[in-house]
């Protein structure tokens, strides 16, 4: 792995966290669903800091990023750090970028007085479930999680 550094992306770098969205979406066999357009990414992410965007940085090019906001521990009493989406581009992985960026958001967590570090990761995605365990990472195999979005999201509000 060559030297690699961390930024917060800007606004200015709203169409790179897209490209990004767009290439973990279309690994993920998921690219049909990405509905997310610059303009939402400009609003949610930088004016109303819903979110965080790092980028790993190596020979003055974004080889990965990181996607993610802070949640809240009822049981731990403060804050953690939720992580939405990381992402290697293809061409840079197996180099540790992946490792280098889950360090620094753990780094981010500690300086923060966050509580943990969590994410979700998809069951058929081996190699990521491999890489977060070897890491020291623990799958809550006691939990499921719950979805409404779309008209399901409208029709729950309604009642």
């Amino acid at each position: 792995m060559s030297t690699v550094s961390f930024r917060f992306a800007e606004e200015k770098d709203t169409a790179k966290i897209l490209f990004f969205i767009k290439e973990l979406a279309l690994y993920e066999k998921m690219l049909d669903e990405v509905v997310a357009t610059e303009e939402l990414l400009k609003e949610w992410l930088f004016q109303k800091k819903k979110a965080e965007v790092l980028f790993a940085v190596s020979d003055g090019k974004e080889v990965g990023f990181a996607l993610f906001f802070h949640n809240f521990s009822t049981f731990l009493g403060r804050a953690g750090i939720y992580l939405e989406d990381l992402f290697v581009l293809k061409e840079h992985r197996g180099k540790g970028y992946g490792k280098a960026i889950l360090k620094e958001l753990a780094r981010i967590a500690v300086e923060r007085g966050c509580g943990r570090l969590e994410w979700c990761c998809l069951d058929w995605n081996k190699p990521s479930v491999d890489f977060y365990l070897s890491l020291g990472a623990q799958p809550l195999n006691d939990w499921t999680v719950f979805r409404t979005a779309g008209e399901t999201l409208k029709n729950l509000a309604e009642k």
